[in-house]
């Protein structure tokens, strides 16, 4: 069935409606109505389950997913001391193989060069930070990546005496080029289509052409169906179908602030060359930079807030005054959440990962993964947003909760304007559906992902269940 030219979808619900048809030729919706023409195509019946435009995630991160799959996920151990067992375990590669861990941070113990030598010896390894933030490389580690690539990144650390330390923050590019490997997005593009999403932004804002050319050829071949759109800074000089240019991505790091203006002149330049800025905050103090900056630079169609982890009510005032959009990942409050109760002071709890308050001021906010830091699943991002509970059973902002329907309308908007008019099954739209397996009110009832039947890109079958 993947590679029809036409498919007809007999008796769907469409826009609260049963008992709909909708016919797909050449990757475009030709019709939809009651007991339309068959026309030859490929039948699907979906027994009047809601067929929905397909949905689209607005921050994640293609290659960290794509790598997280072979990693080691030190998150659900209490001490970054589990390493020296896990380094000859079964569930990592052979010792001859370099090691990729993810899920580290700093309430499981400090961690550098030194101590990951201690942990790990010679086997050459890379620790990510749970935020994505920050590596910290082993001594192998490091003399392999300084003989591939000797220019060092802007973001490499020092102790007092000059000596690195094997902590790089913000260096995924410089990595690349070091250890020459980008991994495969086709368990991603799968992954993707099986809960339902056909669209994606991803959020990585240093991609070199090497990664665009891999990105742009999975795109192409098939092997990552889903449109993507791109917020990195350099941008290829051919930009193919399915393929498209979003706000340029800005990072506010809390580890080394910018200074407002400079901030400010990024954000102007950013307009001038015709993009808006999606700019990554995380803490409070980010947040008051970013404001600043665009209060001076002036706010431009399409601006955003990525993350938005911590804000209060005159912020929010400020933030609808802009016309600026929130990108939030309520699935941290699941993930983390207990961590974010530990780290901040209770004074702070009514300021963090802010939802309803942001949609009830006024703010355009819209609810995606940032995966794989977050759950690419956008149910269990529908469940998370609306239950507001920590993985120990804790709630984190009640007064927070947003329910299914609202998250989802979210998932629903264009990839160029999240968190506008939500796309519709109508002639002439493009063929990125979600088939599921009962009427939507049902569905949102408990979201899960069990409820998607098929996923189709660009008119193709690229999941059934």
């Amino acid at each position: 069935m993947s590679g029809q030219a036409g498919l007809f979808i007999r008796d769907v619900e469409i826009e609260g409606q049963q008992h709909q048809d909708c016919l797909v030729l050449d990757g475009a919706i030709a019709a939809v109505g009651v007991d339309l023409a068959h026309h030859g195509a490929d039948e699907v019946v979906g027994h009047g389950g809601a067929l929905l435009p397909g949905l689209a995630d607005h921050h994640l991160h293609l290659f960290a997913m794509a790598a997280a799959a072979d990693s080691v996920d030190l998150s659900s151990y209490d001490d970054v001391a589990a390493l020296s067992h896990l380094k000859s375990s079964d569930a990592v590669a052979s010792a001859d193989d370099w090691m990729r861990v993810v899920g580290w941070d700093e309430r499981q113990g400090d961690l550098d060069r030194d101590r990951l030598d201690e942990l790990v010896g010679e086997r050459p390894t890379r620790v990510q930070h749970r935020s994505g933030a920050l590596w910290v490389l082993n001594s192998a580690a490091l003399h392999i990546a300084l003989d591939n690539a000797p220019t060092l990144p802007s973001g490499v650390e020092r102790d007092a005496a000059g000596r690195l330390t094997g902590r790089l923050w913000r260096a995924d590019a410089w990595l690349r080029e070091a250890i020459g490997t980008l991994p495969d997005l086709a368990p991603v593009g799968r992954a993707l289509a099986q809960v339902g999403i056909t669209a994606v932004t991803d959020a990585t804002p240093d991609h070199d052409a090497k990664a665009l050319q891999h990105l742009i050829k999975a795109v192409e071949d098939g092997r990552l169906p889903q449109r993507v759109q791109l917020t990195c800074m350099t941008l290829p000089a051919r930009v193919p179908a399915r393929i498209g240019v979003g706000p340029q991505k800005l990072i506010v790091a809390d580890h080394e602030l910018p200074g407002p203006d400079g901030l400010a002149a990024q954000v102007s330049a950013a307009h001038a060359s015709g993009r808006a800025v999606a700019v990554h905050c995380i803490s409070r103090e980010a947040l008051a930079l970013t404001l600043f900056a665009l209060q001076q630079a002036g706010s431009h169609p399409g601006d955003r807030i990525e993350h938005c982890a911590i804000s209060d009510p005159q912020a929010i005032a400020e933030l609808a005054a802009l016309g600026v959009t929130v990108v939030t990942q309520p699935s941290l409050v699941a993930r983390r959440g207990d961590g974010y109760l530990k780290a901040h002071d209770p004074t702070e709890y009514d300021d963090l990962w802010r939802h309803a308050s942001l949609l009830a001021g006024d703010v355009v906010t819209v609810a995606s993964s940032d995966a794989p830091y977050g759950d690419h699943d956008p149910w269990a991002t529908m469940r998370a947003a609306r239950d507001r509970t920590t993985a120990s059973g804790a709630v984190l902002g009640a007064a927070e909760r947003v329910q299914p329907a609202a998250t989802l309308s979210g998932f629903l908007a264009p990839l160029q304007h999240p968190g506008g008019v939500p796309r519709r099954v109508a002639v002439g739209a493009d063929a990125d559906l979600v088939l599921l397996n009962a009427p939507l009110s049902r569905a949102l009832e408990e979201p899960t992902p069990d409820r998607v039947a098929m996923t189709i890109c660009a008119g193709r079958v690229v999941y059934t269940r």
